[in-house]
């Protein structure tokens, strides 16, 4: 069995990052575990610009995004192994994984950062009636086949669902001369960024109609023709309401999902709301020394804050293994409670002895909000109430929680964070 302070599971811009920081914060021991025969991930494949505002300060396309740290990881001398499925973890940081050159082989880690990514949602989640012919694609798929391997999916084009990749890849069809006829959505909002909806279909005419699904789909070898509907509150399609659009290709943009398998087999405790394992303050799972960033823990809309995250997990490992920050000890943890509107927070709880002096928490609404608060309480007192033209569930939002002014409260037991009208 072979021995590493810290193994990271997954080469994309979570996983990345995650090594640089580890590295910098003085520990020289990582290997990073990917199943692609590159790094860099999903960025890959993501050759439109709009990444890097945050990070880097300028504007730069996946692939480029990526290179930045793919250079980092060669410059400091960081191990990793490609084509390599990691199988299992287990509690005692034990990972087991498989590739071509070594077969099957056990490594012993000190610290595991769990950086696995997420995945589409497919059509078999989706319940769409009708046949199951060619021509129906994720917009994840539809992606890597139009930049990566050179293969149009068709010319004649319906997406179902407005996630960002949908929104993105409505605008790359069209620029490859396909006609996107229109994105429907289930939801009565976008699930995508505004700027996306901007970028991407107002300023190619392309309808986006909310509230609508995909409610048949016609055609036994290839897609011919789907029809929508609009669906009334219960989600539910209402009679009268079919618009049928003929077409030779359907992408599904309908939600990512965290690829959490690994992190369920190895007992930690996963949120029902994200689909992640539930992190403290130093986004350490409930097994010591097992730490979760990025798109595993939850969907993020901006890859900078993928980074930005995973720099925090790298460096709380590295404390982890020094000084042992955790060491299973959450007796003094103060749970973060998600309700009236926000849906959940990252991370769960906080203990603000091993805080850093700043912790940004982040979290999605459940519906749309215009001119409302995002209120904070520590117990029954609110210490934020921050106005907010408009906040949807497709955008992350964001507070902000300094140590000096937790340690004044030493019998804090619970903070809260609501959305408020007033």
């Amino acid at each position: 069995m072979k021995s590493y302070d810290i193994v990271i599971v997954g080469g994309g811009p979570a996983g990345l990052a995650a090594a640089v920081a580890a590295k910098e914060a003085g520990n020289d021991n990582i290997l990073i575990l990917e199943r692609d025969k590159e790094l860099g991930g999903i960025l890959n494949q993501c050759i439109h610009n709009g990444f890097g505002l945050h990070t880097f300060r300028e504007e730069l396309t996946g692939p480029e995004y990526a290179d930045r740290f793919k250079k980092k990881v060669s410059d400091l001398g960081i191990d990793y192994k490609l084509g390599t499925m990691v199988m299992n973890i287990d509690r005692d940081r034990t990972v087991t994984a498989l590739n071509r050159e070594d077969g099957m082989f056990t490594i012993h880690a000190k610290a595991v950062i769990l950086a696995m990514g997420c995945r589409e949602r497919a059509r078999g989640a989706l319940n769409i009636p009708g046949f199951r012919p060619a021509g129906i694609f994720s917009a994840g798929c539809a992606q890597r086949l139009v930049n990566i391997e050179g293969y149009m999916p068709g010319k004649e084009v319906v997406i179902l669902g407005s996630g960002d990749i949908g929104l993105i890849m409505a605008r790359r069809m069209t620029l490859e001369g396909a006609k996107v006829k229109v994105v429907a959505e289930l939801m009565p909002y976008s699930g995508g960024l505004k700027r996306n909806i901007v970028q991407c279909l107002d300023d190619y005419g392309i309808p986006l109609k909310l509230s609508h699904t995909v409610v048949d789909i016609e055609g036994k070898e290839h897609i011919k023709a789907v029809t929508i509907a609009k669906v009334g509150p219960d989600r539910k399609p209402i009679p009268g309401t079919e618009e049928r659009y003929t077409c030779d290709t359907l992408l599904l943009s309908c939600g990512l999902i965290p690829e959490n398998e690994l992190s369920v087999s190895a007992g930690i405790e996963m949120s029902p709301v994200t689909g992640g394992p539930v992190v403290n303050e130093s986004l350490e799972t409930n097994i010591p020394g097992i730490f979760a960033c990025g798109n595993v823990l939850h969907v993020h809309d901006l890859v900078d804050y993928v980074s930005e995250e995973a720099m925090r997990a790298g460096q709380n490992a590295v404390k982890y293994i020094n000084e042992g920050c955790r060491a299973g000890n959450t007796a003094g943890d103060i749970e973060i409670v998600a309700e009236s509107g926000a849906r959940y927070t990252v991370p769960k709880t906080i203990d603000f002895g091993r805080m850093e002096d700043i912790l940004t928490v982040r979290f999605r609404v459940g519906d749309v909000y215009k001119d409302s608060y995002v209120s904070v309480y520590f117990d029954d007192e609110r210490v934020v109430h921050n106005k907010k033209r408009i906040m949807s569930p497709g955008e992350m939002e964001q507070i902000v929680l300094k140590k000096d002014e937790l340690i004044k409260r030493s019998n804090l037991k619970r903070i809260t964070v609501r959305i408020e009208s007033e």
